[in-house]
């Protein structure tokens, strides 16, 4: 792992650099690369710009790891009302939420039955929940909210890190449920007994994840992949398997940040690829900030580059 990757990454967890980083005017400037504003409104008014695009969207609401009923009830209601909003705007959208935000640090019933409650506002707007995976403590407590919900809807759907060792198992476990997989390539500090150091492994084993779940078995499963990669390389890799295969296009999206890759994202649409592009806001977003800068190092020369044109 790169230095620059994990002093970014331990920044991410920083709560002193966070709260003097947030009040920064260079540093709230350069966010603005990843997300529209802090407030719903805005999000709202990015993702009608990215329809007329063509390119479909996910809202999540940026927080993480809190630790009163009253706040991850708050969350959940949020959420409800951002799935009536969408629906009310007839915006093709979803929502991605992190357990933590729910409760799942005070208590996995209480985000279990937020979880269901979104879930099940889901299914009456027409709309999709996706689980984000959190850090490697995480991941088992994730995936069996996700199986719970699962056995109740198939509008919900868990997003898998290729840069863990245990992926490859945990795909097994869930194609045979036709489960839709956002795959990503993990942005949190493991150690190397638990996730791949070097770039080279984990590009490999996103592709080969990416296959698995592109494969014959998966698609009759009913299973959904969303490669969520800005890597134009992994992209055109999985565009080979796909054509090649004739993977069917309900099977698979690519999965982007909004704002980043524009080039990549212009020509995914213009070729007929199924694009959604995931739009962050609210005021805590620091930590998935940081993340999003050690993900990949183009996306930090991005930054300055705007900061620069600006």
């Amino acid at each position: 792992m790169s230095l620059a990757r994990q002093l970014l990454l331990a920044a991410s967890t920083n709560a002193w650099l966070r709260d003097h980083a947030t009040k920064t005017a260079f540093v709230r400037r350069s966010v603005a690369a990843f997300m529209p504003g802090e407030r719903l409104e805005d999000a709202l008014v990015a993702a009608r710009g990215q329809e007329q695009l063509g390119i479909g969207t996910i809202f999540t609401h940026l927080g993480e790891n809190v630790s009163q009923v009253d706040e991850a009830r708050a969350v959940a209601a949020h959420y409800v009302s951002v799935m009536d909003a969408v629906r009310a705007g007839g915006l093709n959208a979803q929502v991605a939420v992190k357990p933590t935000h729910l409760g799942l640090d005070i208590d996995v019933d209480l985000a279990r039955q937020h979880l269901r409650q979104l879930v099940t506002r889901a299914e009456a707007t027409n709309s999709f929940v996706w689980l984000d995976m959190e850090s490697s403590p995480y991941v088992d407590r994730t995936l069996d909210l996700f199986r719970d919900l699962r056995q109740r809807s198939t509008r919900v759907g868990v997003a898998l890190q290729a840069y863990l060792h245990r992926t490859a198992g945990d795909v097994e476990r869930l194609i045979p449920l036709g489960a839709a997989i956002r795959l990503v390539k993990g942005a949190y500090l493991e150690a190397p007994a638990i996730a791949f150091p070097n770039k080279r492994d984990v590009d490999e084993n996103f592709f080969r994840l990416g296959c698995r779940l592109l494969g014959a078995e998966a698609v009759a499963a009913g299973g959904l992949l969303h490669i969520g990669t800005h890597d134009a390389t992994l992209v055109d890799r999985l565009r080979a398997y796909i054509a090649a295969h004739d993977v069917p296009r309900p099977a698979y999206e690519f999965a982007m940040l909004y704002g980043i890759q524009r080039p990549l994202q212009t020509r995914l649409v213009t070729s007929g690829a199924p694009l959604r592009v995931l739009i962050a806001y609210g005021p805590y977003w620091f930590p998935w900030y940081m993340r999003r800068l050690a993900e990949r190092p183009a996306n930090l020369t991005f930054v300055l580059k705007n900061l620069v044109v600006r």
